[in-house]
């Protein structure tokens, strides 16, 4: 019997907007949220809770960040348990699932104690 993945919630929310030059505006003047990280098609906010990330893309609704000490390990037991594949970029690293019930999140390398 194989051991079942640990997963552990990071402060971490992920959005895409194709209007993503309007939603950084958004949140950082309408909602007052202090940018904590500036990259090339991507800008964090932090909110005090979590710390949001406005993507430039497509829109797919938030996604949540799960960590795991073995992702390729997670990632076969959720297909197995149902959970769809949306989007994998390992030069990210980035490996998008649906769940059963709608919810969309990243899973990614839990960091070394």
């Amino acid at each position: 019997m194989s051991k079942k993945p640990r997963f552990n919630s990071s402060r971490d929310v992920i959005i895409r907007s194709d209007a993503w030059v309007k939603a950084v505006k958004f949140y950082e003047s309408v909602l007052g949220f202090q940018i904590s990280h500036r990259s090339e098609g991507l800008v964090g906010f932090e909110t005090g809770s979590f710390c949001l990330y406005v993507e430039n893309g497509r829109p797919h609704g938030p996604v949540f960040d799960f960590l795991v000490a073995d992702v390729a390990g997670a990632k076969a037991a959720l297909l197995a348990a149902g959970c769809t594949l949306i989007e994998e970029d390992p030069k990210l690293p980035r490996c998008y699932l649906r769940d059963p019930f709608g919810i969309t999140f990243n899973i990614g390398k839990s960091p070394d104690k």
